[in-house]
C-alpha cells in the first residue's frame, strides 16, 4: 500500500496523533521572546521594534504578545512610550511553558500527555506499542523543553551568531 501525504495526515489523525511541529504562531512567539529576552535588562521594547527586527505581522505579533502577556509570561506599558517586556527574568521562563501556552500539549498522542491527557481509541492502553513509543517520543521533548530556558535560547543565538552592538540586530 502506497501512502501519499493527505492520506498520511489522516491515518496519523484517526489514530488520535497531534502534529508534532511548531505552528507559525509558536515559531514567531520564540523569536518575539528572544527579542524581549535580549532586551530584558531595558524598560519595553515597542511591537513595530520586534516585528521589523523579526519581520513579523505587527497584528498577528499583537495577538500573540497579548496572549503570553494573558499567560502572566509578559507584561505591558500603554502609550507613547509603550511596549512589551518579560514579566518575569528570563532565567525563570522555559520554553515547555512558552509552547504549551501557544500550541497546547507538548506529547504527539493524547494518550500520553500529562497535563492535557485524553483517553485513546485503543482497546488496552497500557499494552498499546504505538502509545509507549509515543511517551518516549514526549519524555524526550518535555525533557528539552523543561530545562531549557529564555535566557539559554538567547545565549544561544549569541553564540550562533556573534556579538552584535544592537540586540535588535539579531537573525533569528
Amino acid at each position: 500500500m502506497i501512502l501519499d501525504q493527505q492520506n498520511l495526515t489522516f491515518g496519523l489523525y484517526f489514530v488520535g496523533f497531534s502534529p508534532v511541529k511548531l505552528s507559525q504562531r509558536g515559531h514567531y512567539a520564540l523569536r518575539a521572546l528572544i527579542v524581549l529576552g535580549l532586551n530584558y535588562s531595558d524598560s519595553v521594547v515597542r511591537i513595530q521594534t520586534i516585528s521589523t527586527a523579526q519581520n513579523i505581522p505587527k497584528r498577528f505579533l499583537e495577538q500573540i504578545l497579548n496572549d503570553l502577556k494573558a499567560a502572566g509570561i509578559l507584561e505591558s506599558r500603554r502609550g507613547i512610550t509603550g511596549g512589551y517586556r518579560l514579566h518575569r527574568p528570563p532565567e525563570n521562563i522555559t520554553l515547555a511553558e512558552i509552547i504549551r501556552h501557544i500550541e497546547g500539549p507538548l506529547a504527539p498522542v493524547s494518550c500520553v500527555s500529562e497535563k492535557f491527557y485524553e483517553r485513546c481509541s485503543c482497546p488496552n492502553e497500557e499494552k498499546c506499542g504505538i502509545r509507549s513509543i509515543m511517551k518516549e517520543v514526549r519524555e524526550a521533548i518535555v525533557k528539552v523543553l523543561e530545562t531549557v530556558t529564555v535566557a539559554q535560547l538567547c545565549e544561544r543565538v549569541r553564540t550562533l551568531q556573534g556579538v552584535h552592538e544592537d540586540p535588535l540586530e539579531y537573525i533569528i
